[in-house]
């Protein structure tokens, strides 16, 4: 079985990233293509169940999602999704490919202006404490990269890594950290610098829970 892999799901082939192979987790392939992948984990202090729960909650997603803005639901496993920063805007279908409740989803998109297939698995954490939540992501970049990073201020692989955090985050605390507003004095050519590389400048997602 490839990372990208063809996997039957509701009675017909379709394309997506993979994680596991036979139980055991696979690296994600290089980059090449035209395509980019990343891969990341994070151990997170609440149970499986309400991981996934949290993460198959769609419409939520901009909680945690930096500059995604709407998702909307438009069918039992299928969703249209919104991301735009002043006039600019990205739009895409998606299809969910798999649905394990409490362990694994799989998506992919299905058109629109974002090529992109991930899955991400829930699993008992190694420590015995909390989960460990492994996601996979791959894009089909092309004009797409200029214009992420534009809506962003990321490239894709950072902006995978940003939103676990923030999912990470929003899951424990109910909240997300912000930095932004907080007072200090001058960074300098170096403190500035690293602003930007770490995202210091960019709008953290709402991060807030819904009252249950």
């Amino acid at each position: 079985m490839a990372l990208l892999n063809e996997a039957h799901v509701a009675g017909k082939v379709s394309r997506g990233a993979t994680v596991l192979q036979d139980g055991r987790y696979l690296p994600p392939p290089e980059d090449k293509d035209g395509k980019v992948w990343v891969r990341t984990s994070a151990i997170i202090q609440a149970a499986p169940d309400q991981l996934y729960a949290l993460w198959r909650d769609i419409e939520s997603a901009p909680r945690w999602q930096e500059q995604l803005k709407q998702v909307t639901r438009t069918g039992e496993r299928t969703s249209h999704w919104v991301m735009y920063r002043g006039d600019k805007t990205i739009e895409w279908d998606s299809e969910l490919l798999a649905d394990e409740p409490g362990r694994r989803l799989a998506w992919r998109s299905t058109g629109g202006e974002l090529d992109t297939a991930g899955e991400v698995v829930f699993e008992p954490a190694p420590t015995g404490r909390g989960t460990m939540v492994t996601l996979l992501q791959e894009f089909k970049l092309g004009k797409l990269a200029n214009l992420w990073e534009t809506l962003t201020g990321r490239n894709p692989k950072q902006g995978v890594i940003e939103n676990l955090r923030h999912f990470k985050a929003l899951a424990e605390t109910g909240e997300i950290p912000r930095t932004q507003g907080q007072p200090h004095g001058p960074r300098g050519i170096m403190g500035s610098g690293k602003a930007s590389a770490y995202g210091e400048k960019i709008a953290v997602p709402e991060g807030t829970q819904q009252a249950s």
